[in-house]
């Protein structure tokens, strides 16, 4: 009745339901895209050019009653086109190396994999809104797991070594001499293996509280012919075993942390005297109104589902857990009162802040 009450601007009502119903669609053709991915409707369409359903159906010895309706609501979200004239639908090239080219930079098909995952978790996240708990990230949906690799090695893959580790002071000189490294948080291990494969001479050590994860990183390692320079372990980011590495890194996990700070000092403790830590995380601003944007739109809502969550489940306090949208000042204090000393921002991506941590 109060908003009865007051004059209501028509247009935007209008303009905010039309965004709505965007919204709508996009949440339900995420699982068309996880589906498309998982039957390889993409991979069959990719350089294949103008094809009619029956035919993307005999391709795949898939339904072409259900692949007719899947194409449809590809070509209404934009991810490919069709011809009226002839029946057909194409997947452009373009398009193809982020649906349907695993090792390609633009690479998403995993990020729709995760994101449908991890909504899996909404009854117990709501149910942490009313009593302050958390969510284990062991006790996600696999799918979660599997996604979250996926999406995020293809950045790795394109930026790691060819930007973020010579950004780094004297750290891509001593990994090509022969260095010792710790992957804190590696999950699946990508970011270990591909140091690993560049840098022949040095010697990896990835570490993950996720028993599972670090399974699936040996045989990874194994298959990615590493296997005899990289070491997987079960640990936690506060007793991983060894000393004196010449870079510990922590990708996308930081954030994540029951207890950063007790992170933090066990990293000062096990990182030799002039060794550096890499710190990588998703990119958010100082302010609020900083995030009030497409990429601080997916972040804030993963820091809800899944960082905070887990961060809370582990140990931290609603006031030190950091969450996805962290401040670089909260990062850089947390960090501080472990013992670091130096602290700078070295290089970044729109998804990405990449820091050089030193005692």
């Amino acid at each position: 009745m109060a908003i009865e009450a007051r004059q209501i601007d028509q247009a935007r009502i209008e303009a905010f339901m039309g965004r709505v119903v965007g919204d709508f669609g996009s949440v339900m053709s995420a699982a068309l895209v996880v589906i498309g991915d998982k039957l390889g409707l993409y991979k069959a369409m990719a350089g294949a050019g103008p094809l009619t359903p029956a035919e993307l159906a005999r391709r795949t010895t898939t339904s072409e009653r259900y692949v007719r309706d899947w194409l449809v609501n590809q070509a209404a979200s934009g991810y490919v086109d069709y011809d009226p004239t002839t029946g057909q639908y194409t997947l452009p090239d373009e398009h193809a190396l982020a649906l349907a080219d695993e090792d390609s930079p633009a690479f998403v098909a995993g990020g729709f994999q995760n994101l449908t995952a991890i909504i899996k978790a909404e009854p117990r996240i709501a149910e942490a809104f009313r009593t302050g708990g958390g969510l284990p990230w062991g006790e996600h949906d696999p799918g979660v797991f599997v996604g979250t690799e996926r999406f995020f090695r293809p950045g790795y893959a394109a930026n790691l070594v060819a930007h973020w580790i010579p950004a780094l002071d004297g750290v891509e000189a001593k990994l090509a001499a022969g260095a010792t490294v710790a992957d804190v948080g590696c999950g699946h291990g990508a970011s270990t293996i591909i140091l690993a494969r560049a840098y022949p001479r040095s010697r990896f050590f990835g570490f993950d509280n996720h028993a599972p994860s670090i399974a699936r990183a040996r045989q990874a390692a194994a298959e990615g012919g590493v296997a005899e320079r990289v070491v997987f372990e079960v640990a936690d980011a506060t007793d991983y075993p060894g000393g004196d590495y010449d870079l510990i890194a922590f990708f996308d996990c930081f954030h994540d942390l029951g207890d950063p700070v007790g992170a933090a000092r066990h990293a000062h403790a096990a990182l030799a005297p002039d060794g550096a830590l890499l710190l990588v995380e998703p990119m958010a601003g100082e302010r609020v109104e900083d995030n009030l944007n497409p990429v601080g739109r997916i972040f804030s809502a993963a820091s809800v589902l899944i960082c905070t969550p887990n961060a809370l489940a582990s140990g931290a306090s609603a006031d030190t857990a950091l969450g996805t949208i962290a401040t670089e000042e909260r990062l850089r204090a947390a960090l501080a009162v472990g013992g670091f000393r130096r602290f700078r921002r070295a290089t970044a991506t729109p998804f990405n802040r990449v820091f050089e941590v030193r005692k």
